[in-house]
């Protein structure tokens, strides 16, 4: 027999009787139905409490950017899955998920944790110019990619990056986590040679740590925003297809064996 002393297992988020349902302490139907918007539920959800009108105004702008980027690869993946299994809408949302890693969505996880690590203390007399060349010189000689900058298409500037610091500024959140951001990428710029404009997760990385979120769950923000717009997305593929139309096609170019006609063996 196990002579470990047992835990108390308890979680404060949520519990229900046959009479109430209670979520941080606060009854559902009437402190928290038409009173909170999905924003600031989530926001609830990962910092317990509800937000003051500024952080439900940035955290609604962060996730709200996060939501869709178009035909992106979660959105066809998610599309995909939906094609093969239509029964189970779930499943297609919980695949287009599973690709929000290194390079899209999760990399505000990565930028995050990039700056809470340089600057663990933001009230510190920190020189960030001097931590910007130390983040980047870094990373260069491990030849690894600076997280939260650069963009595939959105060059020399991603749009969503300067609404986003607007907002921050706008709300009190414009500090130094979001100064040494533009610093780094105005040092790689200059390490590289290349155009690396701080992009929409570098943005959110950055602003996340002036908030005062834990970088472990920034990802998270991206995976509650996306599975909303990956719902939209599966909904617009059952009514105007398009997964059969990239399977096939990709059949046809990446196959040596092809039909009579274009059509697949």
């Amino acid at each position: 027999m196990s002579n470990r002393t047992q835990k108390p297992i308890r979680s404060d988020i949520g519990w229900s009787t046959p009479d109430r349902i209670s979520i941080f302490g606060k009854d559902l139907p009437s402190e928290v139905l038409g009173h909170l918007n999905l924003g600031d539920m989530g926001f609830l959800e990962i910092k317990g409490r509800l937000p003051d009108a500024r952080e439900s105004k940035m955290f609604n702008a962060m996730t709200v950017c996060l939501a869709e980027h178009g035909i992106t690869p979660s959105a066809i993946v998610a599309r995909m899955t939906y094609m093969g299994a239509p029964e189970a809408l779930q499943a297609a949302v919980a695949a287009g998920l599973c690709g929000l890693g290194s390079v899209f969505v999760g990399s505000t996880e990565t930028c995050a944790r990039m700056l809470a690590e340089a600057l663990p203390d933001p009230k510190a007399q920190a020189d960030l110019p001097a931590l910007a060349q130390k983040i980047v010189a870094d990373f260069r000689a491990r030849k690894q990619i600076v997280p939260g900058i650069g963009h595939p298409l959105h060059k020399p500037v991603d749009p969503r990056t300067p609404r986003l610091f607007e907002i921050a500024a706008e709300t009190g959140y414009a500090g130094p986590y979001i100064e040494l951001i533009k610093l780094v990428a105005a040092e790689a710029e200059r390490a590289s040679g290349k155009s690396l404009p701080i992009n929409a997760t570098g943005a959110i990385g950055a602003i996340c740590c002036e908030m005062g979120f834990d970088w472990r769950i920034c990802r998270g923000l991206g995976v509650m925003a996306r599975a909303v717009g990956l719902v939209g997305h599966i909904l617009e593929e059952s009514r105007k297809p398009m997964a059969q139309e990239i399977w096939l096609r990709t059949e046809e170019e990446a196959s040596e064996h092809v039909r009579p006609g274009g059509k697949p063996d």
